[in-house]
């Protein structure tokens, strides 16, 4: 009987559903949702040695480069090699911090191969100088180096301009059915390398040197047009597949991508202008500094965006980028306007004294209320249809100054005087929430309340 009863009483127990959580205790999540919600490092398997090691490989591999340079006594071009650099340096520091901190994310780790790949870059042109000028060292290694240094730059600006975008901001794609995007990028980055390595003829870099691996074939012209084809189906899609994030996005994701967004734009609007009008303007150091610095923006502003660093920034910055801006071109239009059209339609000449004063005089008079209705619409832009919280506050104390009893009506009720201080009206509550904490059972309201006395 007693065993029988035993039995009983252990079926019971194994038929038992399992006891609830406790109050207050934390719910159990995932080790990625609570990266995503919290902004803390993910606890996925860590490789320290791997991330500061590829870094480490990135710089030596410049500093052979320099190096080979200066020995084969070949002047160093100071421009192509801060370029090389900068994108170096900055691809290696915001990959190690993103990939040390989330190693679950494939950015991190795509921007440490974009690092390695500029230095192995500046290693395969420093070499074919080397051979060129010494003639030390194979002639196979040293056309191979001049050949991938003429190629050198798909794998380094192809592959993050689109994977980037793909995967931003937590390193997976936005569902499975991107995964064709993926592969259209894939073999149109890998189809323009291969297909552009293969075309015979001189070399664009060292035109003394033929391309050692080109071929003859009458297939290479609708296999690069394919690659092509390709290549543009996985950057727009990429773009595309942002933009869909973005509209599905609320919250912290929201804020990162308009990061990447805002770096993007200020990317797409320098290069072609800088690029393509005002070049021979502004020089040919002023220019290349410029576009250097726009398309770096894009993995600093992706780091700031994936490591959460002063985050809800984004929208003041836009805000005043926006404003700026659009003061510059009325600045610009104005007095172009002025100087140059009245200056060529009269005969009065486009140097004119009188001219420029009146363009500067009535810049200044439009100059405060076109820039009131500019930042009210970069607000609108920004913001919504809500209100900044700085115009909030002055709408408030603009209220309470004209009205003639300065105290509103909600702070004269009964606990809101001076002299008897506020009581919430459900203490309750209030104190069930201070009495309770997690992993402890919840003490009763009556004998937490003298606590409170």
């Amino acid at each position: 009987m007693a065993s029988a009863s035993a039995t009983e009483q252990s079926a019971e127990a194994r038929d038992r559903p399992a006891p609830r959580p406790r109050a207050g205790a934390p719910a159990a999540r995932s080790d990625a949702a609570a990266a995503d919600v919290g902004g803390e490092p993910s606890t996925g398997q860590r490789r320290p040695w791997l991330v500061w090691g590829l870094v480490a490989l990135a710089i030596v591999l410049l500093v052979v480069a320099v190096a080979l340079l200066l020995v084969a006594g070949i002047g160093v071009d100071i421009d192509g090699e801060a370029t090389l650099w900068a994108m170096a340096l900055v691809f290696a520091v915001v990959g190690a911090l993103i990939a040390s901190r989330h190693p679950d994310n494939a950015i991190g780790w795509l921007f440490l191969s974009a690092a390695v790949t500029v230095g192995i870059s500046s290693l395969a042109g420093a070499y074919a100088d080397y051979w060129i000028e010494t003639g030390a060292g194979p002639d196979a290694v040293g056309k191979t180096a001049a050949w991938y240094g003429e190629l050198s730059w798909i794998p380094w600006i192809l592959v993050p301009s689109t994977f980037l975008l793909l995967l931003f901001p937590d390193g997976h794609l936005l569902s499975r059915r991107w995964r064709p995007v993926a592969w259209c990028a894939t073999l149109g980055i890998a189809g323009t390398f291969v297909l552009s390595g293969l075309t015979p003829g001189r070399s664009s870099d060292y035109p003394q040197l033929d391309n050692p691996y080109g071929v003859q074939s009458p297939l290479l012209g609708p296999l690069e047009g394919l690659a092509a084809l390709l290549l543009v189906v996985g950057i727009v899609g990429s773009s595309v597949s942002l933009i869909l994030r973005f509209r599905r996005a609320r919250g912290q994701q929201r804020q990162q991508i308009k990061w990447l967004a805002f770096a993007g734009a200020i990317a797409a609007v320098t290069v072609p202008v800088v690029g393509f009008v005002a070049y021979e303007q502004l020089g040919e150091w002023t220019s290349n500094a410029l576009i250097m610095l726009s398309v770096l923006g894009l993995p600093l502003a992706a780091g700031i965006a994936i490591l959460r660093y002063r985050l809800y920034d984004i929208d003041l910055v836009i805000n005043k980028t926006v404003v700026f801006v659009v003061l510059a071109g009325f600045i610009t239009a104005v007095y172009a306007g002025i100087v140059v059209g009245l200056g060529q339609l009269l005969p009065l000449g486009e140097g004119n004294l009188g001219l420029a004063i009146a363009a500067t005089a009535l810049v200044a008079v439009a100059f405060e209320p076109v820039r009131v209705r500019v930042q009210h619409w970069a607000n609108r832009l920004v913001y919504g249809r809500r209100a900044t919280p700085y115009e909030a506050l002055a709408a408030m104390t603009a209220r309470l100054g004209d009205s003639a009893d300065p105290v509103p009506p909600w702070l004269r009720r009964p606990g809101c005087s001076p002299r008897e201080p506020a009581r919430p009206r459900q203490s309750s509550g209030l104190l069930r929430r201070a009495c309770s904490s997690p992993g402890r059972r919840r003490a009763p309201l009556r004998s937490c309340r003298h606590r409170f006395r």
